[in-house]
């Protein structure tokens, strides 16, 4: 058992240690959609998913369909909202003439947190692309967070990441050109999932199948890739797509810039965001830091697919006693 300087676990790594220095940075604020569920009064918890995740993060009183985070987020789940408020935002996908970037997505959650009237936070729990938007939030608005949990992201996209997403807007593009950009979105978000899982998670798909009916393989394989990328692009456009997956190539920001504590949780399976990049991520961070690796078929998904793994770090996270004003 390690000592942290705020957590401990027999699998987490205790990293730096720096006193943190904040400023309010000036900014002309921006209409944002957001969404905030929880007890008034209670500490308040920004999460942030994927690129398609919503601000509608889990079920509440005021809207009883189920959110994007549902089984991590809600009364008596990691994310307790009997005990937090819990608020969330629409990614923007405009900014002018300038490609979006996480700093543009770190000042929209920031406009938000004004717009509901919550100066400071317990906790920003971001994921994937919204670890990504937590790491530049912390950067921008130290101040206005107690700590930052990030989940499979790192301070700057992996080459071979950028790579693939670059091949899947080509094929955004030629959909679209030829009049088929519905299919250009499911064919790119199909290749897409083949990043976000591991090889062990499409072998258990075929793992009782004669591998020479090349019909079976195909089916389990190929028709869930099919399945998922419909499905995602039924809701999504071109436009807004390649936005925020440029966004994620553009992500870059100096870890020693972040002097708020943070926990970095990685998959050592993720083949978007290597555990290498993580853990340079943790040993560079500017303020208390602690890096905590799992093994999980899901790969970069964990968050989504392997709550049983992650939601437990979450949960003993954010107990940790702080004072906060909201």
């Amino acid at each position: 058992m390690t000592d942290s300087p705020f957590f401990s676990a027999s699998n987490v790594t205790p990293l730096s240690s720096a006193e943190p220095s904040w400023s309010f940075p000036e900014r002309d604020p921006r209409e944002v959609r957001y969404e905030i569920i929880g007890p008034r009064g209670a500490p308040v918890v920004a999460v942030l998913g994927g690129i398609s995740a919503s601000r509608h993060v889990a079920s509440s009183p005021s809207d009883s369909s189920a959110g994007w985070w549902e089984d991590v987020v809600g009364p008596g789940r990691a994310i307790d909202t009997n005990t937090f408020r819990v608020i969330s935002i629409d990614y923007i996908t405009s900014n002018h003439a300038d490609p979006v970037t996480t700093a543009d997505q770190a000042e929209a959650l920031a406009d938000a947190l004004d717009q509901a009237g919550v100066r400071t936070l317990h906790a920003v729990v971001g994921a994937s692309y919204g670890g990504m938007v937590a790491l530049a939030f912390g950067v921008k608005f130290g101040a206005r967070a107690t700590r930052l949990i990030v989940i499979g992201a790192a301070h700057e996209s992996d080459p071979i990441a950028t790579a693939l997403r670059h091949l899947q807007r080509r094929v955004v593009a030629l959909g679209t050109a030829v009049g088929r950009e519905r299919d250009g979105l499911a064919i790119a978000r199909g290749i897409a999932m083949t990043s976000y899982l591991t090889g062990r998670h499409f072998e258990d798909r075929i793992a009782d199948s004669d591998r020479n009916d090349s019909r079976l393989v195909e089916d389990r394989i190929g028709k869930y890739l099919k399945t998922r990328g419909e499905q995602f692009a039924d809701k999504w456009t071109a436009e807004r797509y390649n936005a925020l997956s440029l966004s994620l190539d553009l992500h870059q920001i100096r870890p020693e810039d972040v002097t708020i504590p943070t926990s970095v949780i990685a998959v050592t399976g993720d083949r978007l965001v290597p555990v290498s990049q993580t853990r340079e991520l943790a040993r560079r961070l500017g303020g208390p830091s602690q890096l905590i690796e799992l093994d999980s078929s899901f790969g970069h998904d964990a968050f989504l697919g392997d709550h049983a793994r992650i939601a437990p770090f979450i949960n003993e996270l954010l107990q940790l006693e702080t004072e906060v004003v909201s």
